[in-house]
């Protein structure tokens, strides 16, 4: 769950980045980092924070180069207060290599024991991407064993690497003196884009909103386990480097986590949201009849499209009932569970006029551990609603992911192991409407022809990679972000200065 780019350019690079990170920071508000290339010399600056903390004037004119890279993070395994596992992450051989990640690596332990066994690399965090680069590393010596390294020997090296690696990844990587490299998983479940600038310039991106917002025109999604890579004259040669890929992408992408704007692997993101609202009146025209429902109001902000059509269809008014304070973080990606319960009513204000005495339908994008949900139907009943109904434009998430989103352990879903009376008796509300997880699927899917399926597996219990069990998911909930009592205490301060940024 991070943000990623990287950019070639004839141009300083450094601004183009932070302005590129801004556009990223909805994917990752923990840390921030940019690291360009002059020549064969790397610099690099990173810390915890918003990317407009992080980077100061002082830190950009210490950025000099025409290519780089930017990341901003939101850890879903390892140590999420150490700056250390903030990326970029660099190794010196061979080469020199800079890379960053967007994903998480399912057999990342196995790799860490395998590095030192057989590569005989040290892995000194316990971030999976220190993993992915070593491995990236390795495979690259080989390939260039002897040998000069041309386009050839960089796809050598990525068929290799995809051999390896288990889980997603999108991957943009410096190769100092020699270009930049970007590669995608074979399975396609973390997105990834690239581009032209008027003057041949390119970039690489998690969203394509990054390319439209700095100038660039789109040329296309990276494909499921292809490789690109730009050399140091700014041509461009890709290659399809996994032996069986298949297009997969994240489900949960188009709930919650890519913004409106975007276009991921030709659906659009807002599309697909105005597509589950219209499956999403049909359940609730099933389950309450219209005219029990005044008014329709969106729980800021991912569920704006899906409420605006949920309303259209059942035919009854749309209104705008919370405003939203956009400088506190997502409850959703918070740290720790006191944290997020006291920031809810920071984060959110009712407009009481447009609860007074109507029967409300709450329309969230998607209802996780079910504690922001529960304290947003008491703020609509002490508004004054006289019933509070809540719908949710995603199923029900019964399932930890291990992709790259900071899922919950399966104890703390809410929905996991309960009925739909049990979530609704715990949430408060006079009635809970969940999307179909078919009906989702069949409408998203209609936005791209020929699409292999979707990574949906905190929705249905299947992983798409085919490796994960119940041994392997305890195994990864013990690398979750670990956050303490201090942590979470300054954590406090810190996140009641953050944006959402969508």
């Amino acid at each position: 769950m991070c943000g990623i780019v990287g950019a070639i350019s004839h141009q300083p690079v450094n601004q183009l980045l932070y302005d590129s990170l801004l556009l990223l920071q909805h994917r990752g508000q923990d840390a921030a980092g940019i690291v360009t290339m002059e020549g064969t010399k790397c610099f690099m600056h990173k810390a915890k924070g918003m990317v407009r903390d992080v980077f100061r004037t002082r830190n950009m004119r210490a950025l000099p180069g025409r290519i780089g890279l930017g990341q901003v993070r939101y850890p879903t395994a390892g140590n999420a207060h150490s700056e250390e596992e903030a990326q970029p992450f660099y190794v010196n051989a061979p080469f020199g290599l800079v890379l960053v990640h967007n994903g998480n690596l399912t057999n990342a332990a196995a790799l860490r024991q395998e590095m030192f066994d057989l590569d005989r690399r040290h892995i000194n965090t316990e971030s999976d991407t220190e993993v992915l680069i070593n491995v990236v590393a390795h495979e690259l010596e080989k390939a260039a064993r002897d040998l000069p390294l041309d386009p050839a020997a960089v796809f050598k090296a990525v068929r290799a690497v995809h051999a390896r690696l288990r889980g997603s990844y999108g991957v943009i990587a410096l190769i100092a003196g020699h270009g930049l490299l970007a590669f995608r998983d074979p399975y396609g479940i973390r997105p990834l884009c690239f581009g032209r600038g008027q003057d041949g310039e390119w970039m690489v991106a998690s969203e394509s909103v990054v390319l439209e917002g700095t100038g660039y025109k789109i040329e296309r999604d990276v494909a499921p386990g292809e490789a690109l890579f730009i050399d140091a004259k700014g041509v461009l040669h890709t290659e399809q480097c996994a032996a069986a890929p298949t297009l997969n992408p994240c489900m949960f992408e188009f709930v919650y986590l890519a913004r409106p704007d975007s276009v991921l692997d030709g659906i659009s993101v807002y599309q697909a949201r105005l597509n589950m609202g219209e499956t999403l009146a049909q359940r609730v025209i099933s389950t309450i009849p219209p005219s029990e429902i005044d008014v329709v109001i969106p729980i800021p902000e991912s569920s704006r499209p899906s409420a605006m059509q949920l309303a259209h269809r059942i035919g009854k008014p749309y209104r705008e009932g919370f405003v939203k304070n956009r400088y506190v973080g997502r409850t959703f990606i918070m740290p720790g569970q006191g944290v997020r319960k006291k920031s809810v009513r920071q984060k959110l204000n009712a407009i009481s006029q447009e609860f007074k005495g109507r029967r409300v339908l709450l329309v969230d994008d998607s209802i996780v551990r079910g504690t922001t949900s529960k304290e947003i139907v008491q703020m609509a009943r002490e508004a004054g609603a006289t019933k509070v109904y809540m719908a949710s434009a995603a199923p029900p998430v019964k399932f930890p992911n291990v992709y790259g989103i900071d899922m919950p352990t399966s104890t703390e879903l809410i929905a996991h192991g309960r009925s739909l009376e049990e979530i609704r008796a715990y949430i408060g509300a006079d009635a809970l409407i969940y999307q179909d997880v078919d009906a989702m699927k069949r409408v998203v899917a209609a936005l791209r022809p020929g699409l292999d399926g979707f990574e949906a597996s905190c929705f249905d219990g299947v992983y798409v990679t085919g490796d994960i069990g119940a041994e392997q998911i305890a195994a990864m909930q013990a690398q979750r972000p670990k956050a303490g009592a201090e942590e979470d205490a300054a954590a406090t301060g810190r996140l009641a200065l953050q944006e959402r940024g969508e």
